[in-house]
């Protein structure tokens, strides 16, 4: 085939092409249904002891208590009720009521726990030291409460559920020493009483 009659040719096709339309019209089309939203996961909680009326300290230990595994509100209430004969929780407190910096108290004990003995005094500063913060603060002294020696002989126990304030409270003469009760047991049954359960966000981060 010649080349003027290959363009005639392609010329013919073109013009076929052009003026034939579909016996078959083409279906509209349509959007696709649309996608309902998904509500995001609620967050996990899980149930935690509260002294929803306590002050920043107590508030502190109870978290803390939590954190190294003491949950039954009873041995919770027993710690409690032990610091505040001791100290009233203030931990700038010098045995007599005066509150002074952690360095200017030089007879009794001091904090918290009232800690007395120079091997316990000592340890309360060199652990808030190693911290970085001050031991007149109740953040180191709540910590050096958790690593005292003391604390660990009876930590076992203050963990296992199920005990009587009664119980835990002898347990824990072995951790403080006192050498008056005082009012400490009508103090721990009071935070028993005001204990409550509350719904705390996991963090699964």
């Amino acid at each position: 085939m010649n080349l003027r009659n290959y363009l005639l040719l392609a010329g013919a096709v073109v013009a076929l092409g052009q003026g034939v339309t579909s016996a078959f019209p083409l279906p509209e089309l349509t959007p696709p249904p649309a996608v309902e939203p998904v509500a995001p996961p609620k967050p996990e909680t899980k149930k935690e002891w509260a002294l929803q009326d306590g002050n920043p300290v107590e508030n502190q230990l109870v978290e803390a208590l939590q954190d190294n595994g003491i949950t039954d509100r009873n041995a919770i209430a027993t710690v409690l009720g032990n610091v505040k004969q001791e100290s009233k929780f203030h931990p700038n407190i010098c045995e007599g009521g005066h509150r002074i910096q952690y360095q200017h108290c030089h007879a009794g004990g001091y904090g918290l726990l009232q800690w007395t003995t120079a091997g316990r005094y000592r340890g309360l500063g060199d652990h808030a030291w190693r911290l970085g913060v001050s031991p007149s603060s109740a953040r180191a002294q709540i910590s050096y409460l958790f690593n005292e020696r003391e604390w660990k002989l009876i930590e076992q126990e203050m963990q296992t559920p199920g005990g009587s304030i009664y119980q835990y409270m002898n347990t824990s003469y072995y951790w403080i020493g006192w050498g008056i009760h005082g009012k400490r047991t009508a103090y721990a049954h009071n935070y028993a009483d005001r204990l409550t359960l509350i719904d705390v966000p996991v963090d699964n981060s």
